[in-house]
């Protein structure tokens, strides 16, 4: 009988295993070319992305280049690696900073002189939009900061907050692609957006966008987003369009998602079958207020444990996707949390203790918010524990304090940096009402 909080950490496990580049990346690498080879990156799988495709390069072919990814996203080297050629630089996430700027610039030095026999290697990941640090002309990287804290707080989804970033960036949005001519180009990417589009992951450098200057001028007014005027003219102007779908620009150009949120979590499914559970992937693109989809996830496990439906337990629920937290800055001046501790506190409270439910949630890069947390568990004495301990789950949920009361019941999931990212986990066991205390 092992244990459900065992069991929803192996599956979390297993959902990150599925999406390392280790495993996805070798089977999408371009042959060499005649000529050289510039790899380029951002976000948080890019180092590990360019480790692995150093470890599969042949030796004798030229590679160098220029990845950048979150501090602390760098794995460790093995012993039996080779020597990086690739340069990996470390920056700030999830505002941009000075060290992100720096290292964009010696990306676009590395891209200098390129033939049409050479080869660049685009390896993007989650986190990439941050880590890219690049101002528009006359811009400054404290503007860009501001409008990232700005996007970040306002509640917008990922690729809204994305259709702002790539037509506010001098490199976002297709803009990097053309630096990278006349050499061909590839673009390997891991997802962590709902829907998997190129153009959202890390706001698609070198991919065309669909979306229009219009589009980021309506999401800038519908989230009251202060920015100067002088940007906000060019956006009504049209001045600040990226590159669309069909330019024939990208016509020869490979670009594709070598790993999935739906990935990690039909692998996480597969385990949870072999251990005798029913597994449902509920979505891979889950999106809204961090606690309104916990409150519905707890919804639907009641359902579930006590009517018998939709899901016959036991079972497991799994889930993916990226929420949001809204937050009121006059409420939330040096909040501690982040979307998966919110939402497992929201479902808390719902659940009020129910002996069949438990839940995991957790961003499978290792970090939740800002912390050193990637998530935590709920059980069945949560807030039992919880009211012991003098908190109120209700107040530190309102006040987006949820990192405060899972460290206090000891119950956060560490892992550290994973070194990929396909975003959130969520993980639902309902067990039968007659046998709660663990499963086969």
């Amino acid at each position: 009988m092992m244990h459900p909080g065992r069991l929803l950490r192996i599956l979390l496990e297993a959902a990150v295993a599925r999406a390392q580049p280790a495993q996805v990346l070798p089977a999408h690498l371009p042959p060499p070319p005649r000529g050289r080879t510039v790899v380029l990156g951002a976000g948080k799988a890019s180092a590990a992305m360019a480790r692995t495709l150093q470890r599969h390069w042949p030796a004798d072919r030229p590679l160098s280049g220029v990845v950048v990814t979150r501090r602390g996203h760098i794995p460790p080297q093995t012993g039996d690696a080779p020597p990086d050629r690739i340069t990996l630089l470390e920056a700030g996430h999830p505002v941009p900073d000075a060290a992100g700027r720096d290292a964009t610039q010696q990306m676009l030095a590395a891209l200098q002189g390129l033939g049409p026999d050479d080869l660049v290697i685009a390896l993007m990941s989650g986190g990439g939009s941050a880590l890219l640090a690049s101002p528009l002309p006359g811009w400054t990287l404290a503007g860009e900061q501001d409008l990232n804290r700005q996007l970040l707080t306002c509640g917008a989804s990922i690729a809204e907050m994305n259709t702002v970033r790539r037509h506010l960036s001098a490199l976002k949005g297709g803009r990097l692609a053309r630096h990278c001519r006349p050499a061909r180009l590839v673009t390997l990417a891991i997802s962590d957006v709902p829907g998997d589009a190129l153009s959202d992951i890390a706001s698609g450098p070198t991919v065309p966008d669909a979306t229009t200057c219009a589009d980021a001028l309506a999401l800038i007014e519908r989230y009251r987003i202060s920015l100067p005027e002088e940007l906000r003219r060019r956006l009504q102007q049209g001045e600040l369009e990226t590159p669309k779908p069909g330019d024939p620009r990208f016509a020869q150009d490979v670009a594709r998602v070598i790993a999935t949120p739906q990935d990690m979590l039909q692998a996480a499914a597969q385990v949870a079958r072999q251990h005798g559970l029913a597994a449902h992937v509920l979505s891979d693109r889950l999106e809204g207020e961090a606690r309104d989809v916990g409150t519905v996830l707890a919804g639907l496990a009641l359902q579930a444990a006590h009517r018998q439906e939709p899901f016959l337990p036991p079972c497991v629920l799994l889930s993916g996707g990226e929420t949001t937290v809204t937050l009121d800055r006059t409420l939330s001046a040096g909040a501690r949390g982040g979307r998966n501790r919110a939402c497992l506190l929201s479902a808390a409270l719902t659940l009020r203790g129910d002996p069949a439910v438990w839940m995991l949630a957790a961003d499978t890069d290792g970090i939740d918010g800002s912390s050193d947390a990637a998530g935590a568990l709920i059980q069945p004495d949560t807030l039992e524990r919880a009211q012991a301990l003098g908190l109120d789950a209700r107040a530190l949920l309102a006040r987006h304090e949820s990192a405060r009361f899972f460290e206090a019941l000891g119950d956060q999931i560490v892992t550290g940096p994973t070194f990929t990212n396909v975003n959130d986990f969520r993980a639902v066991l309902i067990l039968p009402t007659h046998r709660v205390t663990g499963v086969q």
